[in-house]
């Protein structure tokens, strides 16, 4: 494709963005409207804009670069993201949380605890742990978007970072979240566009059917490198073996960390929030699970199979072709895949990226603005708005620094991780305001608490891969994990912490109940 029509096609998406950015602003005339599109969101509009946020670059880049290195495993993350990030989601939770939300009149997922627990506390540390903790999530969708540019343009990492940075802030600042599922909406039809024409013409250049390009990458399980080998790698259609350093990254990381994270996601859980009804509610189930059976089921799918093409071209395996997880699969698109195509997949993953990208830095915004300031400063609802907005920006600046500061192999590890902490931190204080009446504030502040610290204490001393990077328990105890015994440097910090977090509001609020 020649420059002048990838830039047609670049100028036309940026001004679908700009004209849908325009509309959010236009329509944007209350706090309500900025936070929570003033609770009259059409239910298709939600449905995709809720799968545009949960599929971010992370999870096309990151995970699908996971899929070529270690097989198609990591498809029972689709199945979760679709049975407990739709269904559950949708059906357990989103019911209950609209009705909540709508009886407490709250736009925020911090509100939401806070009001129903009557704590300012609690609304506070929910949103103190959101804009503190957020913005490693936001810098690993950044990177995942700025990787792929950098890799199918052989433009400069920095370029390309700065310049859709700049286009996210734009019209997140300005539309606040009618803005943000506009966008969402639009970018979600491209992505599956995308996603659902990748995985048909790859079958189409590996000239084999499905089951015969099945049967021919079990055929290559000889060819696993050595240092996978070691790790359990039994081959790209097979579970690693049972017990071994990759199954509990597999498992426990990536696959739990992400398929439960999900459900106390608040950017995700507001979303619940936009519509007027349990109907319409009802109606975007359909539309989330068939929007993530495509997208990530395709990417994790091509993934994997990505070794069969690599293999064919280059005569060896796709981690042996590019060392580098994270450019897997922008490097694989880049030559398997039709110039056009390449260009157009480009904009799937700006789409992804800024779908997320938006909904992370509103969320943020929303956490330091309305939920913090506007606490402590409930006689400024005036300008409120204005300080919502003034905290995206702050929040975008944050994730653009920590970006330039992540290491390779980072986009599924940093997003898994932000997952961990939000399931152990938030969601047994969100379950229980929605299904255990007899949780007490003291059990949610100590749910809360434990569930952090616990959180932050696995990856600081115990689970290996974020311990020895960071070197402070090298530094403390002269070894990179408290616990050297097997498996414990390879078990993820969610099952330490989320176990801990639960019996903390279960034992302390059975304590104080009874008092």
């Amino acid at each position: 494709m020649n420059t002048f029509t990838l830039g047609l096609i670049v100028i036309a998406y940026l001004l679908s963005l700009a004209y849908l950015g325009f509309l959010g602003y236009k329509k944007t005339t209350t706090a309500s409207d900025y936070l929570v599109g003033g609770r009259q969101m059409n239910p298709i509009v939600m449905a995709l804009s809720y799968g545009a946020t949960f599929i971010s670059a992370s999870a096309i880049v990151g995970f699908g670069g996971v899929a070529a290195a270690f097989g198609m495993g990591i498809q029972w993350l689709c199945f979760l993201n679709m049975f407990v990030g739709v269904i559950i989601a949708f059906i357990f939770f989103g019911l209950r949380t609209r009705r909540m939300g709508a009886k407490l009149n709250v736009s925020t997922f911090p509100q939401l605890l806070g009001r129903h627990y009557h704590s300012r506390g609690i609304q506070v540390f929910v949103a103190a742990v959101i804009f503190l903790g957020m913005p490693l999530y936001a810098a690993v969708v950044m990177k995942g978007g700025a990787v792929f540019i950098e890799q199918i343009f052989q433009i400069d990492f920095n370029v390309s970072l700065l310049i859709f940075t700049l286009i996210i802030a734009a019209y997140v600042i300005a539309g606040g979240m009618k803005g943000v599922m506009y966008t969402d909406a639009l970018q979600a039809v491209i992505m599956f566009a995308c996603m659902l024409f990748l995985i048909f013409y790859l079958y189409k250049t590996l000239g084999m059917g499905f089951t015969e390009a099945n049967n021919a990458l079990s055929d290559m399980a000889p060819l696993v490198p050595e240092k996978y080998k070691s790790l359990g790698h039994q081959g790209w259609t097979a579970m690693p073996v049972f017990g071994s350093p990759q199954w509990y990254t597999l498992v426990t990381s990536l696959i739990l960390g992400v398929g439960i994270g999900c459900l106390a996601q608040p950017q995700l859980v507001v979303r619940f929030m936009t519509v007027k009804s349990s109907k319409q509610l009802n109606r975007g189930v359909f539309i989330g699970c068939l929007f993530l059976i495509i997208t990530v089921g395709a990417i994790y799918h091509a993934g994997a199979l990505s070794n069969l093409f690599f293999l064919k071209t280059e005569g060896t395996v796709a981690t042996e072709v590019v060392k580098d997880i994270d450019k897997i699969i922008p490097y694989f698109i880049n030559k398997a895949m039709p110039d056009w195509f390449s260009a157009l997949f480009m904009l799937c993953i700006l789409s992804a990226s800024m779908s997320t990208l938006s909904s992370q830095f509103h969320t943020m915004g929303a956490a330091a603005g309305s939920d913090i300031y506007g606490t402590y400063k409930p006689r400024s609802r005036g300008r409120l708005t204005s300080v919502i907005r003034l905290g995206v920006l702050v929040s975008i600046l944050v994730s653009y620094v920590i970006c330039y500061m992540l290491p390779n192999d980072i986009i599924a590890r940093g997003t898994s991780i932000f997952m961990g902490i939000c399931a152990a931190t938030f969601l047994p204080a969100y379950f229980c305001a929605l299904y255990w009446q007899n949780a007490t504030r003291k059990g949610v502040v100590a749910s809360l608490w434990v569930g952090t610290l616990a959180s932050l204490f696995a990856l600081v001393f115990l689970h290996q891969k974020e311990s020895a990077a960071m070197g402070i328990c090298k530094a403390l105890f002269g070894r990179d994990v408290l616990i050297e015994a097997y498996p414990f440097p390879v078990i993820d910090p969610i099952l330490f912490a989320l176990p801990l977090s639960v019996m903390a509001i279960v034992v302390v609020s059975w304590v104080t109940g009874r008092k």
